[in-house]
């Protein structure tokens, strides 16, 4: 019989990366805001931008830094 379930030791130790992860992505978010950089989020394959005032679009706040598109001439 095949064991699928995590031993204690694991289980701990990916709530620790989860914990280390969570806190770091709350941190730089929090930074952006005070930077004025917009935080990005893909929700279901959909990118949305908040804002420095909060407020959430799906519109680039940089449209000039995308990158061309295949049928625009590159140089």
């Amino acid at each position: 019989m095949r064991q699928d379930k995590l031993n204690l030791e694991t289980h701990e130790w990916a709530r620790e990366m989860l914990r280390i992860g969570n806190r770091a992505a709350k941190r730089a978010q929090e930074e952006n805001r005070k930077k004025g950089i917009p935080n990005v989020y893909d929700f279901n394959g959909h990118l949305y931008y908040e804002l420095p005032n909060g407020e959430l679009t799906k519109e680039d706040p940089y449209p000039l830094s995308r990158e061309p598109d295949s049928d625009e001439e590159k140089c």
